[in-house]
């Protein structure tokens, strides 16, 4: 895998699918983000062909060389679970097809690794990247920031424990606690474990 992979983030959705390309490296950069609006086809299996038919082509656009999809979250309502977990599916099968390594998400830890809280609302999270990666414009629709936070989130996770300092706000680096992670890192090799 090279330096700076490119990751395919994906927010599926039986009405709306979230897509984001994320370039990685040391400071990693949005390439593209946008919707996939499904509303206007009401046949459940030409929405599923349409999700199939966009996976295949943002691959052959962008060459992602990682695969990272939000798990569906449990609900009360098994229908559009079950309708979820066909568009995830879905998506899978195109990313799998190319040999892409496939990395499921649940929508708590996407949000803890963008914001420090599990539990934090779409703003919050859309805040939170327009900081990390210097965004200008919010997009129309919080399924893509969400497409664009597991992709983060995977870039995170990729690069382990020894991510180099963010950039949370301009000018100012947080390097109190990167210098402390790396003494501790220097203190004691033993304790650091890969996977």
């Amino acid at each position: 895998m090279s330096k700076t992979p490119i990751i395919l983030g994906i927010d599926p959705g039986t009405q709306i699918l979230g897509f984001a390309v994320l370039k990685g490296g040391a400071h990693p950069t949005l390439i593209h983000m946008d919707v996939l609006k499904l509303t206007k086809e009401k046949d459940i299996y030409a929405r599923l062909q349409l999700i199939h038919a966009k996976i295949i082509e943002l691959i052959d656009k962008y060459h992602p060389e990682q695969f990272a999809i939000e798990a569906p979250f449990f609900g009360k309502n098994v229908q559009s679970m079950l309708k979820l977990g066909r568009a995830q599916g879905v998506a899978i099968a195109a990313a799998m097809h190319y040999n892409l390594p496939v990395t499921e998400y649940a929508p708590k830890k996407v949000k803890q690794s963008i914001t420090g809280n599990g539990n934090a609302d779409k703003d919050m999270v859309w805040k939170m990247l327009e900081r990390i990666l210097d965004l200008k414009q919010k997009p129309a629709y919080f399924d893509a920031t969400d497409a664009l936070g597991v992709a983060l989130c995977h870039y995170y996770q990729m690069s382990g424990p020894l991510l180099p300092s963010v950039k949370l706000i301009k000018g100012k680096k947080s390097s109190k606690k990167s210098n402390s992670w790396d003494q501790f890192i220097t203190k004691n090799p033993g304790r650091l474990k890969l996977k």
